[in-house]
């Protein structure tokens, strides 16, 4: 025979059974214990001069033999007592054990029916219908937590499903336009029966760099794929230092506050963030302006600030820069600086994977500052 399966409800009711169990095994303890006491206080009295442990009183002087007859026939009697409730408390207890396990099963059954509830549910949630809660509205308990951590878990689901949506349809988007001119140029150049070699040259010069082009886009989605998957590695380093070594390989003169800021984690992934910061501010700076990079700890915190004197950016703008394939509206379309939009997107996933936090702020008078804070390794 297959023996039931170990389920909740089963291990609740042998854990409530055991517990009745153990609980009555020292009641009756407890009891033969007292009952045993009580029953050994007797008295036997006469005129003899004294007492002796009896329940019979005699008129007279016993004798020594009536005496231990009598104390004889009191511990027979109370042996029996003792044995009688031990019995008839020990049956009891059997059918009690009975009635417990059957209770037990009752109420585990009962404490147990919303997370039935709960998973019936999780159970019919999938990627059609991430927007459905378990939204259980009982008193705050330890089964509310359970199902608002679950609402709170299909919520960033959720978000991510649709982050994921957002951006494949963007990459799509991204990777079909220079495929598109790829095949139109090529389209024309086979129905040009007057192509000349130089003709032929140039088109596959602008093919080329269109294939370059597009190899620093499939670069960069790769990069910022192996961002949002966490770093590759733990270990100690400074800020100060990793942002001194992308300073040293920027040509344009950057202004540098760098105090010591020690973290914890992949410093190639940070010195791309870094990287990713200040290319942006030198590349969106107005002609004559200022970038600078601050390093140090603050509020127990390892801070990294990159700001520059660019144009004026609207607030509400700067959210959606961090997304992939978002510019400044202001900015030019076409792809031939090399960029395309997702530089900020490299920096807010390394930042996330870092357990970092990103605040930007846009001056009145132009230009942004975007300030990381890193957990300072202590």
């Amino acid at each position: 025979m297959r023996l039931p399966a170990r389920t909740m409800r089963l291990r609740l009711t042998l854990l409530y059974s055991s517990v009745f169990a153990g609980s009555g095994i020292i009641l009756l303890g407890i009891t033969y214990l007292l009952v045993s006491h009580a029953a050994g206080i007797f008295h036997v009295t006469g005129d003899f001069g004294g007492s002796q442990s009896a329940d019979i009183s005699f008129y007279g002087k016993p004798s020594l033999p009536e005496l231990v007859q009598v104390r004889a026939l009191v511990d027979r009697h109370r042996e029996a007592i003792l044995h009688e409730l031990l019995v008839q408390s020990g049956i009891a207890l059997g059918i009690m054990m009975v009635v417990s396990v059957a209770l037990g099963w009752l109420v585990a059954g009962r404490a147990l029916r919303p997370m039935g509830a709960m998973a019936v549910t999780v159970r019919e949630i999938s990627a059609g219908n991430l927007h459905e809660r378990l939204a259980v509205q009982t008193p705050h308990d330890e089964l509310k937590d359970l199902a608002d951590t679950v609402d709170e878990l299909l919520a960033r689901l959720e978000s991510a499903f649709d982050a994921q949506k957002h951006f494949v349809a963007n990459a799509a988007h991204e990777l079909r336009t220079p495929l598109t001119l790829e095949r139109a140029l090529l389209e024309e150049a086979l129905t040009d029966g007057e192509a000349t070699r130089a003709s032929l040259r140039a088109l596959a010069e602008r093919l080329l760099t269109l294939s370059i082009d597009q190899d620093r886009r499939l670069a960069a989605l790769l990069t910022l794929a192996n961002s949002e998957r966490g770093p590759d590695r733990q270990e100690p380093f400074d800020l100060a230092a990793v942002a001194q070594r992308v300073l040293d390989t920027e040509p344009s003169p950057i202004g540098a506050a760098l105090a010591a800021a020690p973290v914890s984690g992949d410093p190639a992934q940070v010195e791309r963030l870094i990287a990713n910061l200040v290319d942006n501010a030198v590349r969106h700076n107005v002609p004559g302006g200022r970038a600078d990079v601050v390093t140090g700890v603050q509020d127990g915190r390892a801070l990294l600030s990159v700001s520059n004197t660019g144009p004026v950016i609207p607030p509400g703008e700067i959210e959606r820069l961090f997304a992939p394939f978002q510019r400044l509206r202001t900015e030019r379309t076409t792809h031939d600086d090399g960029h395309h939009g997702l530089g900020l997107s490299i920096v807010q996933a390394i930042a996330t994977a870092h357990n970092a936090v990103i605040t930007t702020h846009a001056a009145p008078s132009g230009g942004l500052l975007v300030e990381i804070a890193f957990p300072l390794r202590r």
